[in-house]
């Protein structure tokens, strides 16, 4: 019984370390906004396109 505690220990404590290095790679976020806006870098939102 032990060794299956050991295995489900590792397990659960390997699960998000790995999830985490899946996303090393990525530097930015990516952002939709809806039709008719773009996203605006400053405020972090997104702003309505005038003309």
């Amino acid at each position: 019984m032990t060794i299956k505690m050991l295995l489900t220990a590792a397990a659960l404590v390997a699960a998000p370390i790995a999830a985490g290095a899946a996303c090393l790679g990525h530097s930015e976020a990516g952002m939709t906004c809806a039709a008719g806006t773009v996203f605006d870098a400053e405020s972090g939102t997104c702003k309505v396109v005038s003309g």
